[in-house]
């Protein structure tokens, strides 16, 4: 499936416009008493990594279920709660049926 942020796919042609598709994804980091830096960032990036991945995957998902082969105009929101060691990250795109233009 191709994803892109575009509003086109160069070398292809919109067929069907199928429908706007959202991923979310909500995780949660582990607590940890450490007062390393280091480790405490390394944390954030992998909490982020992990929901942006789960939030695509679902918004792939979501564009499967549409019979749709390609998602334009993706938009992602990333959000962040520190008191509760929450990060969400929201996807939203166009789900669209492309072909070769050629």
């Amino acid at each position: 499936m191709v994803l892109t942020t575009t509003n086109s796919i160069e070398g292809f042609k919109i067929l069907e416009y199928k429908g706007i598709v959202t991923g979310v994804s909500v995780n949660t980091r582990k607590a940890s008493f450490s007062f390393k830096m280091d480790k405490y960032y390394a944390s954030v990036e992998a909490t982020m990594n992990d929901a942006k991945e789960e939030a695509f995957q679902r918004l792939k998902d979501n564009a499967n279920k549409l019979q749709a082969n390609a998602v334009v105009g993706i938009k992602l929101d990333l959000e962040t709660n520190p008191n509760l060691a929450m990060t969400m990250v929201s996807v939203t795109g166009t789900a669209v049926h492309v072909v070769p233009s050629k």
